[in-house]
């Protein structure tokens, strides 16, 4: 049983508590690494926008499929 494929018929108003649970940690590492990072602002802001549009694309990609 491939575990990535799974379907969950969990609604968003559910995933709520997981979200937040998992803001909260990335909040404290943040915090916590804060000087740690400071040295990689450049790197992370170039890794967040290619992944941004990478998934934007592949978002936009599969509901142009889903209508035909």
């Amino acid at each position: 049983m491939n575990f990535f494929k799974m379907k969950t018929s969990w609604s968003n108003a559910e995933f709520i508590l997981i979200k937040l649970c998992m803001a909260s940690v990335y909040i404290l590492a943040g915090s916590y690494f804060h000087e740690f990072f400071e040295n990689y602002y450049a790197v992370l802001i170039v890794i967040f926008a290619v992944t941004a549009i990478w998934f934007v694309y592949q978002w936009l990609k599969k509901m142009k499929a889903q209508k035909h």
